[in-house]
């Protein structure tokens, strides 16, 4: 009888430590992860040059764009144009109201408002 519970005392023993190890190895995963951080931070932002190049390279697909282009990629191009053109005001201070605008006119307008301020701010921005 006394082996019987010494086996099953065992068990216990052995399926308590099986249950413990998975909230360990999380928290000694999240404490590495954590270390690695600390000791290699990424940048908060993209570099300003990547940004312009980024403008840049937007700005002239969205001039180009081809007749009978779907409009679902036009749509896209000018997201991705957008929040580039937040990105780099937001970079360099530049009040921006473009992602509170709805698509249409005053869209466009704060558009070319935004571009032109960035070129004020001494950006480089084709268009």
């Amino acid at each position: 009888m006394a082996a019987l519970l010494q086996l099953i005392a065992l068990l216990a023993a052995f399926a308590g430590v099986i249950a413990g190890l998975g909230p360990l190895t999380r928290r000694l995963e999240a404490w590495a992860a954590r270390r690695r951080a600390a000791r290699h931070p990424r940048p908060a932002n993209r570099p300003l040059q990547a940004v312009t190049a980024d403008l840049r390279r937007l700005g002239r697909q969205v001039e180009l764009v081809p007749t009978g282009v779907p409009m679902a990629r036009r749509r896209a191009l000018l997201a991705a144009y957008d929040d580039v053109l937040t990105e780099a005001a937001a970079m360099l201070g530049v009040p921006s109201e473009l992602s509170r605008l709805p698509e249409g006119r005053p869209r466009e307008v704060e558009r070319l408002r935004l571009v032109s301020a960035l070129r004020a701010a001494g950006l480089q921005v084709a268009g």
